[in-house]
Order: C-alpha cells, then sequence, then structure tokens
C-alpha cells in the first residue's frame, strides 16, 4: 500500500506512534477487564453489568459518557480542538452456549428466560475482546490528544447477536445528538494467527433475515394418526424441501443460505400435537438477495401446509434482519495502510472472501442513520485474528480459509482467544484506524 495516494503522511504516521506510546504499560489492566468480562457474559437487550464497566472504564479515559443509547449502549466522546468526527465502535453481548474451554475465567453464568427456563451463556464470539479493544483505544487517544485534532465517539452496542442494538442505538439518535462522522470503524475477532489484521475492501457480510414458521395441524392420538394432521410429519417435509433452494433456485457463483436452526414439535411420543415451529436464517449478498429466499421459503411452506390439509393457512413471520455490510473502499485503504505503517506489513493481509456470517454493524451507517442526510455513513471494518500460534500451526491446510475451518470458531463452545497478542494487535488497530482519518496536530512532522 505504501507509495500509493492512500499512504500515510509522517504527521499521520507520528501521531499513531504517540497513540501508542502507552500501550504495553497498559495491557495488564485490559487483560484483567478481558477476563472480568468473559467470565460475566450477558445477553442480548440484558447488557447492564458490562455497561456500567464501560462507562466507568470510558470516564477513566477523559470521555464524556452517556449511558442507555439504545438500551444498554454506552456512548463516550473524545474532542481534541476542531476536525472531523470518527467513530468506533465495539459490541457488548453474549451468546446462550455453554462454555467448555476450560479457561480459568470461563463463564459459568446463566440466564433465566421468561419461561423459567436458565440457559447457560457464554462469550462464543468475541464481543468481550471488541470491548475492551474499545476502552483500551479509548485511553490511549485520551492520553495522547496532544497528537491528533478532531472528535472521536467510542460506541459500545448492545444487541449485536439479536441484529436488533445497531438500529436501536440509530433509532435513539446516536448521530443527531453526538454528530455525524465521516466514517465509522470496527473490527471482530475471527479465526486466524492471532494479531494478524484481515482487510477487505467492498462486500465482507452478507445480509440476513431470520425467520420464524408456524405450521398448524390437528391433534390427536400417537397410535390413530388417520385422525389427524401431523405438523411435525410437515414439518420435516418444509425441511427437507427447503434444501432444494439453495441447490437449484440460486446461481451457484453466488453465496446464499438456508438453515434450519430449530425445530420443535409435539411433547410425549404418543401424542400428535397441533402446531410445529422452525426457526430459519437467510443469507445472500445484499437485502434484494435475501428477499428472494424469504419468499422462497414461503412458498414452500405454504406449498407443504397445503400438500397436507393443514386447517389453516401457515405463519412465516421474520423475526430479525439487517443488510449486508459494504465497506468503503478509500476508508479501507487509508486504515490498512497505516496499520501496516505502524504495526507492520506482515501485520496486515487481505481477507479473502465475502462471509456469509452477518454483522449489524452496517446499521449504523445506513442511510437516515443521522436523522437527516439520506447518504449513508462510509464503513471500515476489518477481522482480528486470535487463535493461538500453537493451535493455528496445528491446524491442516494450506490456506487461511481451510486452517480456519479446523480451529474452533465463533459461536462454538470451546471459541478462547489468545489474550495477550489478540489485545495487543485489537487496541493498536482500534486506537490507530482514527488516525487515518482525523486530522494531525499542527505540531507533527509536516508529510
Amino acid at each position: 500500500m505504501t507509495g500509493d495516494v492512500h499512504a500515510p503522511t509522517r504527521a499521520r504516521r507520528a501521531a499513531a506512534a504517540e497513540v501508542l506510546a502507552g500501550l504495553e504499560d497498559l495491557l495488564g489492566d485490559l487483560g484483567a477487564t478481558y477476563r472480568d468480562l468473559h467470565a460475566h457474559p450477558e445477553l442480548s437487550g440484558h447488557e447492564r453489568r458490562t455497561a456500567e464497566v464501560v462507562a466507568d472504564a470510558l470516564a477513566a479515559a477523559g470521555c464524556e459518557v452517556t449511558t442507555g443509547v439504545g438500551g444498554h449502549g454506552v456512548v463516550g466522546v473524545l474532542t481534541s480542538g476542531d476536525g472531523p468526527t470518527v467513530a468506533l465502535r465495539g459490541d457488548m453481548d453474549a451468546l446462550p452456549i455453554r462454555e467448555a474451554t476450560g479457561l480459568p475465567y470461563a463463564s459459568a453464568v446463566t440466564h433465566r428466560r421468561a419461561d423459567g427456563v436458565d440457559v447457560p451463556v457464554m462469550h462464543a464470539c468475541g464481543h468481550d475482546l471488541h470491548t475492551t479493544c474499545l476502552l483500551g483505544a479509548a485511553h490511549l487517544l485520551g492520553a495522547a490528544r496532544h497528537a491528533w485534532r478532531g472528535r472521536v465517539l467510542l460506541l459500545a452496542q448492545p444487541a449485536e447477536e439479536s441484529v436488533s442494538g445497531a438500529k436501536a442505538m440509530v433509532a435513539d439518535g446516536v448521530f443527531r445528538r453526538f454528530g455525524r462522522p465521516v466514517a465509522i470503524l470496527g473490527q471482530h475477532a475471527t479465526p486466524a494467527p492471532a494479531g494478524l489484521l484481515l482487510h477487505r475492501a467492498g462486500p465482507l457480510y452478507a445480509a440476513n433475515a431470520n425467520l420464524e414458521v408456524r405450521l398448524h395441524g390437528t391433534g390427536g392420538h400417537g397410535a390413530r394418526p388417520e385422525g389427524t394432521v401431523d405438523p411435525l410429519a410437515m414439518g420435516a417435509y418444509v425441511v427437507t424441501r427447503l434444501q432444494g433452494i439453495v441447490a437449484r433456485e440460486v446461481d451457484p457463483r453466488q453465496p446464499a443460505v438456508v438453515t434450519v436452526g430449530s425445530f420443535h414439535a409435539g411433547a410425549r411420543p404418543n401424542v400428535i400435537g397441533e402446531e410445529a415451529v422452525l426457526e430459519i436464517t437467510t443469507r445472500a449478498p445484499d437485502t434484494s438477495g435475501v428477499e428472494a429466499l424469504v419468499a422462497a421459503v414461503e412458498r414452500v411452506v405454504h406449498a407443504e401446509a397445503a400438500a397436507a390439509a393443514a386447517p389453516r393457512a401457515p405463519e412465516v413471520i421474520v423475526t430479525e434482519a439487517t443488510r449486508g455490510l459494504v465497506n468503503d473502499p478509500d476508508v479501507v485503504a487509508r486504515v490498512r495502510a497505516l496499520h501496516a505503517a505502524v504495526l507492520g506489513e506482515g501485520a496486515v493481509a487481505e481477507q479473502p472472501e465475502v462471509r456469509t456470517t452477518s454483522e449489524d454493524f452496517a446499521e449504523l451507517g445506513a442511510p437516515g442513520a443521522d436523522g437527516g442526510s439520506d447518504e449513508p455513513i462510509p464503513l471500515g471494518f476489518w477481522f482480528l485474528g486470535i487463535t493461538p500460534a500453537t493451535v493455528w500451526q496445528a491446524a491442516g491446510g494450506d490456506s487461511l480459509t481451510v486452517r480456519a475451518a479446523a480451529v474452533p470458531g465463533t459461536h462454538t463452545p470451546r471459541f478462547a482467544p489468545d489474550p495477550e497478542p489478540s489485545l495487543r494487535a485489537g487496541v493498536a488497530a482500534l486506537a490507530t484506524a482514527p488516525l487515518a482519518l482525523l486530522d494531525p496536530a499542527a505540531a507533527a512532522p509536516a508529510g
């Protein structure tokens, strides 16, 4: 990247060096914060304790702090004279997964649902790491305000896993209240060598829609199925038929996913129930692709219900949805070039493919997110490698993608980032990224 129009000036490199000067001294405290957050995970919409930890840490870093933004969201503001505004985002919520890492700081937390069932909770997606990196970046940028000019918004976002937190912060006027940024920046933990930063311009994450399907039958005795309309059998046909959507209706050159993640029907072996409930996720590169998948799911569900002579029509409800994440090429080029300049060319690589996983980060930059302009806010989002060196070296395969599939990934019980190198790189990446867009201080060396 060096030598092109996006290469950082001497002034920006000097500002980055000033910001990173305190990193090593900060890592011990950040490690303790990370372990604390990991041991005390909270599900989407319940991030009360995490938000309190974040608010206290942002205040200690010299931020003006506002809590309760879009639920448990926290916003910190750092100001250093006149200049552009840049937003940094870290998400805070965890997942209903039972941890199996064996770590000394592993989660033993459970959450009691509204139906009285206790579910285990784990930071299986790295949001504890994201939050800790956000706090570290706040401390470094706050301590080196003499090196840059402008404003930094630090957004601690709730409810990413339910893809509702970003929309809630936007609905609460986050950028109308705190100012429209020239870009929103963020990162996500990923299976890759700990400390490696993976950048990609353009499309990065898929759009998605999650569905709840309710199939209605006529219940009765399991020994007399001829007098019933079995919703479980109806659901089984639906699951089988859905497999043909991607296989036979989507261009094989385009990524697409239709997955049935949950199927509930019946309560006893000798009872045919009245209802079956399926939960389905659909993924495609953009919203129009997702809409086509949802329409295909609806067609299949209604056809199978009609074929089974269901007593009433099924229901297909979109419960959660988010747009695809498309990175701004100019923002990515500037941030990647600065990362390579200050962290080393070997610390930066190209993200090889568009992910079929989804992120609600893009909702922060959607048209109208600032409460006024219909112009989207440019985005810059990268991946942060977190896999321990020994685990990565033991994985088979000769490519990043193949090796990543062979090590514990996100949303699994054994997902375990290597804290020290992951925090060092993640904090450095998040703290220096805004300097690619902010103004360097007038006293910094000229480029």
